[in-house]
């Protein structure tokens, strides 16, 4: 197996959305704000190589929205998908499995592009992956997630033909080295893909924690629909990562790809961090 770090580009949000309940005096120094109260966030996902598979890990934002959609969101940054598969030698029609954490458009909106007025799979050649209980959240959304649930994202998806669902079992594997948790306090059902690589355990941790800023258990984002749900969810992960030296690979964080995690006197902190190549 061999893993790739994509990038596709950076973006910006509220850093009071972003960081909840924490004072600004706090997470500014962790992630500075612009004038706007605006952070910085990546939009990285991951590429395994896993025999004949090739299997890509969530999308970025994708570009077939209108401009006064982007104009909210700041996209900057020179990396694409595109740009970030053609580096390992890879082209988007390689792509055998594309497999979507949650349907948030910073995670979907790329695995569907605009052709002439059609909407289609950006990835013609690959099955895409969801759960039943999170499709079914993200086709009938809350009003207050609904923002984030574009049906231009999803529905084209099943429409295609080339949609799949994972059971939502504890034991749940995508291949014998993928493993997959879920995790409900972001949104139902998230995602979470446990790799096995190098002789080590990569956790993708999409929105739990989408940064090292985040490490802490209260720090628990606002976009979260059960907060104390995530809190829980953290408490457990993040201490088994500590158990078991985890390697955490992050979507969001704008600088940080993985770290690995310590206890300390003020709780559960960062160990070290690095890129995921040097693993």
């Amino acid at each position: 197996m061999k893993l790739y770090t994509i990038d596709t580009g950076f973006f910006k949000l509220d850093g009071g959305a972003m960081f909840g309940v924490v004072p600004k005096v706090i997470w500014d120094r962790i992630n500075p704000a612009d004038e706007n109260n605006l952070c910085t966030w990546a939009m990285r996902c991951l590429l395994v190589e896993d025999g004949d598979r090739l299997i890509l890990i969530d999308t970025g934002i994708g570009d077939k929205q209108d401009d006064k959609f982007f104009s909210f969101y700041y996209l900057h940054g020179d990396a694409t998908l595109d740009l970030s598969l053609a580096k390992h030698g890879f082209h988007r029609d390689d792509i055998t499995d594309v497999f979507l954490t949650h349907l948030h458009f910073d995670h979907v909106g790329g695995a569907i592009v605009r052709n002439s007025e059609k909407l289609v799979p950006a990835f013609k050649n690959a099955t895409y992956w969801s759960n039943q209980k999170h499709w079914d959240w993200a086709v009938n959304p809350n009003d207050r997630e609904k923002a984030s649930f574009l049906k231009e994202n999803i529905l084209p998806i099943q429409e295609s033909g080339q949609l799949k669902m994972i059971e939502t079992s504890a034991e749940a594997e995508f291949s014998p080295d993928f493993k997959i948790r879920f995790v409900s306090g972001h949104t139902e059902s998230m995602m979470l893909p446990l790799i096995t690589y190098k002789s080590r355990k990569v956790l993708y941790m999409a929105d739990l924690t989408p940064s090292t800023g985040h490490i802490p258990i209260p720090y628990v984002m606002a976009y979260d629909m059960f907060p104390l749900t995530t809190l829980n969810e953290k408490k457990a992960i993040l201490g088994e990562a500590v158990e078991k030296d985890l390697v955490l690979y992050f979507e969001h964080d704008p600088v940080n790809e993985c770290c690995t995690l310590q206890q300390t006197e003020r709780g559960i902190r960062v160990k070290e961090t690095f890129r995921l190549s040097e693993l």
